[in-house]
């Protein structure tokens, strides 16, 4: 089973890295990779109602994440529909690559501790597009986006999924991990800057619908009524969570629900032609659901991995054949690019007891900073990659060539520091 599991994951993950050449969607791949993996493991296993039961329980999980990336996307659609982000747009005045990549990596990075790097990335990939008409310049600026938005995350217990798991486990607490990562994180992200800004010359050219987003004028107050709610409701996520403990896709929902009552409000007394171009409604016909179908075969194929014990198997190797702590922890942040860092960190969590590695210890805190970043390597190894996969249509040979190596030299140069000042 383990040798037929392994197989199909590899071939489907080949097919997606060559999907523009085999021209076959990364979503249908990723959805036929996902089903067939978790049949194969049915099929293999006398007790059907176990792996139902478990399937069951991922489907929980991945339903989490699907709802709130449906939700965020539906917000920032909603955004863009009543042109909110030419507010921000009109002010980044800069036109020089240079200049403009450095300014967009820094919003990036620390508006990831606030939002997570996931909801970060939505709003950024947005603002690009109407700041960079050019599709290579525009890769370029997602996949530091990308890169900015694993970073910031790496150094706040709500930036980044693994860094909560974390925190919530009791293995990091919050001031900790923002003192001990901000350096490293930082580093991890200025060093590709510095080496991408020698290779980097010219100006942007804006697009040429940037003015306005529809033909129907909206007054400015308007605009900033729906920029600024969309917002707080981003912001609210994080709170809401910690508030509540409920997952954050249910705060995502009832902002949503929040935003939709207002701009049915807000426009309710216009012909509904014009109504419907300003509704949730089309900004969810809007949305790039491939990428959403994209994300859940992803997940399921990895979720098949982690209940049939290989992932567990795979850190549990490492952890009995790689005597030192540091290369275990580069070894998972690696890895982690290849295979989610959730269930990674999970195994890890479940192999090294509190007794062994109390709160706060350098192995935790390096942990959470290499599955941070690490995911960064390739362009679906974290949530932040497939999201701008998916809203940019960046292939991922593409990525490959020509982000994933400045993932790696800045992923090194976070961790080399944090060994050497630990």
């Amino acid at each position: 089973m383990v040798a037929a599991l392994l197989s199909v994951f590899i071939i489907g993950y080949f097919l997606i890295a060559l999907e523009h050449t085999v021209n076959i969607n990364k979503a249908a791949t990723a959805l036929i990779t996902g089903v067939l993996c978790w049949t194969i493991y049915i099929l293999s296993t006398s007790d059907k109602e176990i792996v139902s039961h478990q399937l069951t329980e991922h489907l929980a999980d991945l339903s989490g994440i699907l709802f709130f990336l449906l939700g965020a996307m539906t917000v920032v659609e909603l955004i863009d529909a009543h042109d909110g982000f030419n507010i921000i747009t009109d002010r980044i005045i800069q036109t020089d690559k240079r200049k403009l990549l450095w300014i967009i990596s820094a919003i990036t990075f620390f508006l990831s501790p606030l939002l997570d790097n996931l909801t970060t990335t939505i709003v950024m990939v947005s603002l690009i597009r109407k700041l960079i008409d050019a599709p290579h310049d525009r890769y370029i600026f997602a996949g530091m986006v990308v890169i900015a938005a694993n970073a910031g995350g790496a150094w706040s217990p709500i930036g980044d999924v693994t860094t909560t798991m974390l925190w919530i486990g009791g293995q990091i607490t919050a001031a900790n991990i923002t003192r001990q990562l901000f350096i490293p994180g930082l580093l991890s992200l200025v060093v590709p800057l510095l080496v991408l800004s020698v290779k980097m010359k010219g100006t942007v050219t804006r697009p040429a619908s940037t003015d306005q987003h529809t033909d129907i004028i909206l007054p400015r107050r308007q605009q900033y009524i729906v920029l600024c709610s969309g917002f707080a409701i981003l912001v609210f996520v994080p709170i809401f969570k910690s508030l509540t403990h409920l997952p954050p896709y249910m705060a995502i929902l009832i902002g949503l629900g929040v935003l939709w009552t207002i701009t049915e409000v807000m426009h309710g007394r216009r012909p509904p032609q014009e109504k419907n171009k300003l509704s949730v409604s089309r900004a969810l016909q809007k949305i790039d659901t491939p990428s959403i179908l994209f994300f859940l075969g992803i997940l399921l194929s990895i979720s098949a991995l982690q209940s049939t014990g290989i992932l567990a198997e795979a850190a549990t190797w490492m952890s009995q054949n790689i005597p030192s702590e540091n290369a275990i922890a580069l070894s998972i942040g690696l890895l982690s690019s290849v295979v989610d860092n959730v269930p990674l960190v999970a195994a890890i969590q479940g192999m090294y007891s509190l007794q062994q590695y109390p709160t706060d210890h350098f192995f935790w805190e390096f942990l959470a900073y290499t599955t941070g970043t690490g995911g960064s390597v390739l362009i679906i190894g974290s949530a932040a990659g497939v999201a701008a996969m998916g809203m940019e249509k960046i292939s991922f040979t593409w990525y490959l060539r020509h982000i994933s190596w400045l993932a790696l030299i800045g992923f090194f140069a976070g961790a080399l520091f944090y060994m050497f000042m630990a």
